[in-house]
């Protein structure tokens, strides 16, 4: 009996990586072989995304993509773009199934019922999604994102999330940890752990993320948890302390800001002021000076004139972030951001995000320059690209030194020696 192969193209955040590994841990689990997704298979997957307009197109434009390379294969979309645009995707000439967010882990049961038509079927929730449905990502054994909370009940005023994912929701503490403890049986050295507002977690099971972390800084032979982007007003103090004194917890925190106005973050209906994000960098940056601290921000903005863009710019280079992740804004429908008044010509958000970008490659480094010559513990990854291995010091710096089998998923001291030309550090072996 032939084996089939499936195939799978994942877009977006790192929570969609990670409910891709879910989705293929099912096919795995049914017979079929995983192949990579510039071979052939018998079904291909895309994992879609809708953060922005530009997700949108890049989502349509993987599907198409992969139905001209495949076109014997049943291509199954899945994920936030075919939730919030379903008719759309299934226009799309050589779809066969289209599953929302809820939906798409229902997506081996779904295709046994298509039976060889060939006529597109589109299977979405309407109703706010309930469920949670853990997953994790597993690749080389290095680094895993585990999903420990789902959906979103912020509605900032630019935002589809919510609609796409439903909302806030989580397992227990308990089954949380059951399933780190089954990642790291696998040998993973490194648990990162990811959603849409992973601060709200506990809010569905009356517990708290400061509990939970916690609970996994304990976990039997985890050597390393690294939380991923928390919203400001959900970082408390007690966490950063927690933090501190950890020697599982990482010192790395990603902190979305948006804008660097009060008047910018009222319209975008965020839920905190300038004032109280700098105390938040002011307070790790007290207790960790070697902390690393990414932030996002948007550009162009409904109501962003040229000097609230200054003032965004001049606020954020007087706090002492080392990443900064720039997104232009795009209009999404069914938002409060799309009806608003004054808005930002597209040139004029494209300028602004060349300018922001500029500053954002200045801030990375300052922060890299600030630990050359420091010696930090560096997990290394399997991948190699010219004979060179790379892996993050503990606060996320990019390190890179000659490849060595023997480094592979290894955790050694590494002295940073300079920034190369990818933007990365070359590093010095430390040895013991």
């Amino acid at each position: 009996m032939k084996i089939k192969k499936v195939a799978f193209t994942t877009l977006g955040c790192k929570l969609n990586f990670s409910e891709t590994s879910g989705i293929a841990h099912q096919f795995e689990a049914a017979g079929f072989e995983r192949v990579g997704e510039d071979e052939l298979a018998d079904v291909f997957v895309i994992n879609t995304c809708t953060v922005t307009e530009i997700a949108n197109k890049k989502s349509k434009q993987a599907i198409r993509k992969i139905i001209n390379k495949n076109p014997l294969a049943t291509i199954v979309a899945v994920g936030c773009y075919s939730q919030l645009k379903p008719d759309e995707v299934a226009s799309i000439e050589g779809v066969n199934l289209v599953l929302g967010s809820e939906n798409k882990f229902q997506i081996l049961e779904e295709l046994q019922k298509l039976n060889g038509n060939k006529e597109p079927k589109v299977l979405i929730s309407t109703n706010k999604q309930k469920a949670f449905t853990p997953t994790y990502s597993f690749g080389d054994r290095t680094r895993s994102f585990l999903k420990v909370q789902d959906g979103c009940d912020y509605y900032c005023s630019y935002c589809t999330i919510p609609n796409a994912r439903g909302r806030s929701r989580n397992n227990t503490i308990a089954e949380t940890l059951e399933i780190a403890g089954e990642i790291v049986s696998k040998g993973v050295k490194e648990i990162i752990l990811t959603g849409v507002n992973i601060g709200d977690f506990g809010k569905a099971s009356g517990e708290s993320f400061y509990s939970l972390i916690l609970a996994l800084e304990k976990l039997a032979g985890l050597e390393r948890l690294r939380i991923s982007s928390i919203e400001p007003n959900l970082l408390t103090d007690e966490i950063v302390q927690l933090v501190s004194n950890s020697h599982i917890v990482l010192p790395h925190f990603h902190i979305p800001l948006q804008c660097g106005t009060d008047n910018l973050l009222r319209l975008m209906r965020r839920r905190y002021t300038t004032a109280l994000y700098r105390k938040k960098i002011e307070t790790i940056k007290r207790i960790m000076p070697h902390a690393c601290i990414a932030a996002d921000v948007i550009v162009g903005v409904p109501g962003e004139t040229e000097d609230e863009f200054e003032k965004t710019l001049r606020f954020i280079d007087s706090i002492d972030i080392s990443y900064l992740h720039v997104f232009t804004y795009s209009e999404r429908e069914n938002t409060i951001a799309v009806k608003m008044e004054n808005q930002v010509p597209p040139n004029t958000r494209k300028e602004r995000s060349k300018i922001m970008h500029l500053l954002a490659l200045k801030k990375q480094a300052i922060f890299q320059e600030q630990h050359l010559g420091t010696v930090r513990e560096v997990l290394f990854e399997a991948e190699e690209n010219q004979k060179i291995m790379g892996g993050f010091t503990d606060n996320y710096i990019r390190v890179e030194v000659p490849f060595s089998l023997n480094l592979v998923n290894a955790i050694r001291k590494v002295q940073l020696v300079k920034i190369n030309s990818r933007g990365n550090v070359n590093g010095k072996l430390i040895e013991i």
